[in-house]
């Protein structure tokens, strides 16, 4: 059978894509030392990008504490960051599963899934060199997390993959641009975004693609899905837990932090890249648009 122009364009990124990943990829074994000892006195993360940044909790914080809240935030970050990509790469496997393995676009498929397993292990060994838990997400996100698998599908699978590596991404670009960030951050920064670049590229062409002859139904559960995922993974990235690191009592340091403007602004900030496409794409609209407000994505409109 004679393959659609839209079939031969998605071999032609895939198979530029797979070049790319062949020709400059890291092992996070060998390209990072996992050795060397933390620059003193140097942040974890952009102080302004705390989630209690500009609070009264924030004003009570030494700059000792203010050190170690962003070394356990950043901890629940990659430690979320691998929960994320654990599920992504569920649902690349049962995309894997049920297409021919000879077709380029699944080959890539399966190197992104190579990648991602690199990046996972990459995060843990830099909770692990931190010496801070593994947060993880809050209880009930892991127990539905385990549903997505089965539910997700489609331009919304790819949208929520957007979603979570643009965020991070944004955010890394911008603190390994910073000098004064530990070391050791700037280059697990450094992989992670260069890599994700190449899965960008794929997720959005899958979301075009898919999108181009949903009906009206379809179209109202994928944009539901992706608002609802969209929403677990902008209020899973810090766990309460990572403020009693700093004495702090969780549930109200929580409960600030989602109040905090300061921080829905650094959500807006480093999702309105991704908004613009998901917007320009149409996943993003009812009934999903109550959780894209409560997600701290969506802006006025």
């Amino acid at each position: 059978m004679t393959r659609t122009l839209d079939d031969h364009g998605r071999e032609k990124t895939a198979e530029r894509l797979l070049k790319s990943s062949a020709n400059k990829f890291y092992d996070p074994e060998v390209d990072i030392d996992w050795n060397a000892p933390l620059a003193e006195g140097k942040p974890f993360q952009l102080e302004h990008r705390s989630s209690l940044y500009g609070t009264h909790l924030w004003d009570r914080l030494t700059p000792e504490q203010r050190l170690e809240l962003g070394k356990h935030e950043l901890a629940s970050i990659a430690s979320n960051g691998i929960f994320f990509e654990v599920l992504l790469m569920q649902m690349l496997l049962k995309e894997v599963y049920n297409s021919d393995p000879t077709k380029r676009h699944v080959q890539y498929a399966l190197t992104e899934i190579a990648d991602e397993c690199r990046h996972s292990t990459m995060f843990a060994r830099s909770v692990e060199r931190l010496g801070a838990p593994a947060y993880g997400p809050v209880k009930i996100v892991h127990r539905l997390g385990k549903l997505l698998p089965f539910i997700g599908y489609g331009p919304a699978l790819y949208g929520s993959i957007l979603v979570a590596e643009e965020i991070l991404d944004r955010i890394q670009r911008e603190s390994m641009a910073d000098e004064n960030i530990q070391p050791l951050v700037r280059m697990v920064n450094r992989i992670h975004v260069l890599e994700e670049a190449r899965h960008v590229t794929f997720a959005r062409e899958e979301v075009t693609r898919g999108m181009a002859n949903l009906g009206r139904v379809e179209l109202f559960y994928q944009r539901w899905l992706i608002a609802v995922v969209s929403f677990a993974i902008t209020r899973s990235l810090i766990n309460p837990r990572v403020y009693q690191a700093v004495g702090l009592n969780p549930r109200e340091a929580w409960e600030t932090a989602m109040k905090n403007p300061h921080w829905h602004e650094t959500l807006r900030w480093s999702g309105e890249r991704i908004m613009a496409f998901l917007d320009e794409a149409g996943l993003v609209g009812s009934p999903g648009t109550y959780w894209w407000r409560k997600s701290f994505l969506l802006g006025a409109r």
